[in-house]
């Protein structure tokens, strides 16, 4: 294995290492795939995140998203904001996976001089918005990009994901009421609700419940959806395309499982920061093999 470079080492579940990332179950398996590796190599953090986040994210880059690799700066391409930047790993490896820059590159994820920093960054890194990682602002910038689809008389749409601990964020809440007030039917906002935030449960941390109803008193579509069901998530985000004229915001509220895919890191806090070394890498490796899609 030791000999294997970055690439073959992920993708050698596959025979021959051939993977056809337009299937959405397959894109979701090399995001946690590499999610494990990026964070073993760097001893970086964030794995629980990242694969909260693997079945939005494949679906999003298979079955949603209107952007093109070869023309990442298409005026026409659909926006992409990761809020919860920690779960940078996880858009970096969609990009990849999906053409924008070389799988090789995931390698260098948090390590010293990368373009490929542990919180998203879009300096130099094609299909990345913004740089995001302070947690509360990613929602007020999609809700400006998309007033200023509107101004502009544009078709694209604005994506912004969010955790349900940032959700404790005023300015999440003002840029709510902001979408809302301006009639942004062309942003849909998926809400990765794995009920979990850095060091403790959201319940114990600041109470969201009844979040959906939150969300319809600040004047928004709700869609709640199973986040790891491929096929929900696919319909989910025909609907809130479909609102497109409605007058009204889309948020599409994910109930997820923190850590899914590794069952010793399900709903398990101590996997927002740690880092899959030694025994506890090859326990997940071991799972993951096992769920290849």
């Amino acid at each position: 294995m030791a000999d294997l470079s970055y690439t073959e080492l992920t993708h050698s579940a596959f025979p021959g290492g051939a993977c056809d990332t337009d299937d959405p179950a397959v894109l979701a398996w090399l995001i946690r795939r590499h999610g494990l590796e990026m964070t073993r190599l760097s001893r970086g953090s964030h794995i629980g995140a990242v694969y909260s986040l693997a079945e939005i994210m494949a679906v999003l880059y298979t079955r949603a998203l209107r952007v093109d690799p070869a023309r990442p700066d298409d005026p026409g391409r659909d926006r992409l904001i990761l809020s919860k930047g920690h779960a940078g790993a996880a858009v970096y490896a969609a990009l990849a996976e999906r053409g924008f820059f070389p799988v090789e590159e995931l390698k260098t994820h948090y390590q010293n001089g990368s373009r490929l920093s542990g919180h998203v960054s879009h300096k130099g890194v094609p299909g990345v918005e913004m740089s995001t990682g302070s947690l509360g602002h990613g929602l007020a910038v999609a809700a400006g990009m998309a007033m200023g689809a509107k101004l502009d008389g544009a078709a694209w749409r604005v994506y912004c994901v969010l955790g349900d601990g940032e959700c404790d964020e005023g300015s999440v809440w003002e840029a709510a009421l902001q979408a809302h007030h301006y009639g942004l039917d062309n942003l849909i906002a998926v809400v990765d609700h794995n009920r979990m935030q850095s060091l403790d449960f959201c319940e114990n941390t600041l109470r969201l419940e009844p979040f959906a109803d939150k969300w319809k008193a600040f004047g928004w579509r709700v869609l709640p959806v199973n986040g790891h069901d491929i096929d929900a998530l696919t319909a989910a985000f025909a609907e809130a395309q479909a609102g497109l004229g409605s007058g009204q915001p889309t948020v599409v509220l994910a109930e997820t499982v923190k850590g899914k895919g590794v069952s010793f890191m399900e709903n398990n806090i101590l996997w927002h920061y740690r880092s899959p070394q030694g025994e506890e890498y090859e326990a997940a490796l071991k799972e993951l093999e096992a769920q290849r899609p």
